[in-house]
């Protein structure tokens, strides 16, 4: 605090009040008292605050400073001067190179978009194509600095493009599969309309037989679109419930191997195994395994179903057919929605092209594992591996 100026016009007012207090018969210790504390407040008052020191000057801002800041950023930056690139981020070299460390920013890039950018000379953005890898989408961001400097941002767009992309391919090929069942039924019905008097009582039955097998059709579409959206939807969030997955397996194969397929389903586990699961998307991941396995299996050979444990910590559901197998190239596409390896004969055995793409996202909700191996002429087996829940008491 800075020496205060004493105010002596109140420390007289304060002199001739104590005066005035003793010759009121005040003991003069407490007259003194209060003169001094009088005093002492005055003095406190009077002080003026301390004149502001001005901050330490702060080491400059230099061009290692400047990479220092952005070298461990997840974007890729690169800073020019006069188009010279003097600094790039770890990000950007991995991006770009290290070679583009003292290049022309322009021979750099070699994007027809980004030196058009460049060449402005100002503030701007870009979205360049084929940056890194052919089908990679990038958006270059230019920001200029005093002195002849600039900072340049790329922000890889690609997977919100691929995203999009998969938005659009999932609306038109859904589109496609309720398309084809509708117009089945609308040209039956349309002919049983016209020839509903002269239609014979055999062919009329026909028609109504393929209106109800591609009403079904549809049903078994819009029911798969909406449990593919509510597991997307629940994707992120995990299951509360401990269940026996040894009950839930048998059971929902055996619901799924109902009529005449009973027989030929082949079903063994080893002993309980408590998951932490949705009963309701477990039993549709077994149904659609057990039913795939029986649509593209033999229709004379057993569907083997199994459930062991894979080591200490987790479970291993196998189910297995001995059909015409798969060929390798499709293995890595079979959850993809409505990817078939035989459209025809899918469509012919009802199925709507979901039934893997489900299966994949259970799996992945409950923190598990997909596989599918197949032989051409021996039959295809599907692997799922579940972590188990030992503490817990299952259902």
């Amino acid at each position: 605090m800075s020496e205060p100026s004493f105010p002596w016009s109140g420390f007289v007012l304060a002199f001739v009040a104590c005066i005035i207090l003793a010759t009121l018969g005040v003991d003069l210790i407490y007259v003194g008292l209060v003169l001094l504390v009088w005093v002492g407040s005055l003095y406190l008052v009077a002080a003026r605050p301390p004149e502001s020191k001005a901050a330490p000057a702060g080491p400059a801002f230099t061009r290692d400073n400047m990479a220092d800041l952005f070298e461990h950023s997840e974007t890729p930056v690169v800073i020019t001067e006069r188009d010279r690139v003097i600094i790039a981020n770890l990000s950007a070299r991995t991006l770009l190179g290290s070679h583009i460390v003292g290049q022309d920013v322009r021979m750099a890039l070699r994007q027809p978009e980004a030196i058009r950018l460049l060449a402005r000379d100002s503030e701007g953005g870009a979205v360049v194509r084929g940056l890194n890898r052919r089908t990679d989408i990038w958006r270059i961001n230019r920001k200029t600095l005093p002195g002849g400097l600039a900072v340049i941002e790329f922000v890889n767009k690609t997977a919100e493009a691929d995203i999009s992309r998969a938005h659009t391919d999932f609306v038109a090929n859904a589109s496609h599969e309720l398309r084809t069942p509708l117009a089945s039924i609308i040209g039956y019905v349309e002919t049983l309309r016209e020839d509903v008097e002269s239609l014979e009582p055999n062919m009329a039955d026909k028609f109504l037989s393929t209106i109800q097998r591609e009403a079904k059709r549809l049903q078994d579409l819009v029911s798969d679109l909406m449990s593919l959206s509510r597991i997307e939807a629940e994707k992120h969030d995990l299951p509360s419930d401990t269940l026996d997955l040894s009950k839930l397996a048998e059971r929902a194969a055996s619901d799924a191997a109902n009529g005449e397929r009973s027989g030929l389903l082949d079903f063994e586990s080893t002993g309980a195994f408590p998951v932490r699961g949705d009963r309701q998307q477990l039993e549709q991941l077994v149904r659609n395994l057990v039913d795939n396995g029986f649509k593209y299996g033999a229709s004379d050979q057993p569907l083997a179903v199994r459930l062991h444990p894979q080591g200490e910590n987790r479970v291993r559901l196998t189910v297995t057919d001995r059909g015409e197998g798969i060929a390798a190239e499709h293995i890595p596409h079979l959850t993809r929605r409505f990817y078939r390896t035989d459209p025809g004969r899918s469509r012919a055995s009802g199925g709507t092209g979901l039934g893997l793409a489900i299966v994949k996202h259970i799996v992945e909700r409950h923190r598990g594992r997909l596989d599918i191996d197949s032989t051409l002429g021996e039959g295809t087996r599907v692997t799922v591996v579940l972590p188990l829940e030992k503490d817990d008491t299952a259902e």
